[in-house]
């Protein structure tokens, strides 16, 4: 299995906006709160309208941790959130899958939308997870904060979640290209 890597240069990111918002509106949301949140994907398909709708904060119960972590949605995120749902029923899956009545897109499902967005971005080591690296990557790059980063995913030490969204990799790269016998 290839380890994803976040999509460091914002560049892409915006160019991935536009790919997923040509194909459709749903799947351009799910990129941005996979990478306004920092969820997991399992998280994200499972929300419904009611959780995001008019609100202010996402309070969720994690599936793989089980802990419940209110996270502050942007207002540029909310405003996405709200375009897309307004004539949304509350009780309805934010993702909806086009087979079946009220049903999530699976993650399989997620992982080929984004991948097929990459693709035609020539972006790379992309999957569902590159979402919540992305996240993670820019949070630090922004702030340098790693204790409230550790908090938000629930890292045990600084060494993980560095080696999770790739800080640690940049540094060794860095580190040999400037180096020179």
């Amino acid at each position: 299995m290839n380890t994803v890597q976040p999509i460091r240069e914002l560049d892409k990111i915006e160019t991935m906006k536009s790919e997923l918002l040509k194909s459709s509106y749903r799947d351009y949301l799910l990129f941005m709160c996979g990478i306004n949140l920092g969820r997991r994907v399992g998280d994200l398909l499972s929300l419904k309208v009611c959780d995001l709708k008019g609100k202010t904060h996402l309070i969720i119960k994690e599936e793989k941790t089980g802990k419940t972590i209110p996270l502050a949605i942007n207002e540029g995120l909310q405003s996405a959130i709200n375009s897309f749902t307004a004539n949304m029923l509350d009780d309805e899956y934010l993702f909806q899958s086009r087979i079946g009545e009220n049903k999530p897109i699976t993650r399989i499902q997620a992982y080929r939308i984004l991948n097929a967005a990459a693709t035609k971005c020539n972006i790379l080591d992309i999957g569902t997870h590159t979402m919540r690296k992305t996240f993670g990557y820019h949070f630090y790059q922004k702030t340098h904060d790693i204790a409230t980063l550790m908090q938000l995913f629930g890292h045990s030490s600084p060494a993980i979640t560095l080696r999770y969204i790739g800080i640690n990799q940049d540094m060794l790269d860095k580190a040999m290209t400037e180096f020179s016998l």
